[in-house]
């Protein structure tokens, strides 16, 4: 099967542009972030009609969450330009997306029938850029995941060990509850997906992945800077909790039965791949200094 892969190189396109080059299954093409802000409608066209694929990943809008990247609204009409170019040719167009596309307010998991409510702003233009996929594009997947950290890019793990590396302390609280995704198991998932779409799998809509157990800022931090400190020395004050009021507290985690009864996909926790990802943060550390 023939793959688009744009955003190949935020956090998760570096690692699924890996998996799937180490599988060999599928013939994958791939565009960067920056190469991906066409001015026009006709330059999406072309580069999708170029390509020839039978399938779309839209990794842009997930990276740039992830990594703080400013998003604009053109880059949210760039899913409609991306749509219908998949319609016309007869594509299917899986798009990346994020848990914040939900406000966070309610105390079980969000499932695909709950309606997206973020009220802030990179939730909503989320929520514009599938609302306008899922009315365009017939053969559309939307993947909603946890955050996404890895040992490269822009994220939230790279963003932690950088501030704790500069003698920095972070001041963190426990009033948002996610389950965050390592990179490599988000391509494992996308990957796997793609494995069974190739084989005749026709199921659509929205689906959701995050890892098995929830976590909050301060804890993931903690985590982080245990398996850090194998590398490098840390004041005891590295890693705060800061004071917050009683009762607030928000959550995103996400329900995932959809995607494992579906693809036959499971959840996996995400401790077991914190040891390795920042063994890999230090050795590009030590190589980028040599």
């Amino acid at each position: 099967m023939r793959v688009l892969l744009i955003g190949s190189d935020t956090s998760l396109g570096y690692a699924l542009e890996q998996q799937l080059s180490r599988a060999g299954r599928h013939e994958l093409e791939s565009i960067g972030f920056a190469a991906s802000r066409w001015r026009s409608e006709r330059h999406a066209k072309k580069a999708v009609r170029r390509s020839r694929p039978d399938v779309v990943v839209d990794a842009r809008l997930q990276g740039a969450v992830d990594s703080g990247e400013q998003l604009f609204d053109l880059d949210v009409e760039r899913c409609h330009w991306l749509a219908k170019a998949c319609q016309r040719n007869g594509a299917i167009y899986l798009m990346l997306s994020s848990a914040r596309v939900f406000a966070g307010e309610q105390e079980r998991p969000y499932t695909e029938q709950d309606v997206p409510d973020s009220g802030e702003t990179i939730g909503k233009m989320l929520q514009r850029g599938e609302e306008l996929i899922a009315q365009t594009c017939e053969r559309h997947l939307l993947l909603r995941l946890g955050p996404v950290f890895s040992h490269r890019g822009r994220n939230v793990m790279t963003h932690m060990l950088g501030q704790l590396m500069q003698g920095g302390t972070l001041t963190l609280d426990n009033s948002l509850r996610g389950c965050p995704v390592p990179s490599q198991d988000a391509a494992r998932v996308v990957a796997g997906v793609l494995d069974q779409l190739s084989a005749g799998a026709s199921s659509w809509g929205a689906f959701h992945y995050a890892s098995s157990d929830a976590t909050h800022c301060y804890e993931f931090a903690e985590v982080l800077l245990a398996a850090a400190s194998q590398f490098s020395e840390f004041g005891p004050q590295a890693v705060t909790l800061r004071e917050q009021e009683a009762g607030h507290t928000l959550s995103r985690r996400l329900d995932c039965n959809r995607l494992r009864n579906t693809f036959a996909i499971k959840q996996v926790p995400w401790r077991g791949f914190v040891a390795d990802a920042v063994k890999h943060y230090f050795d590009h550390l030590k190589s980028t200094e040599t």
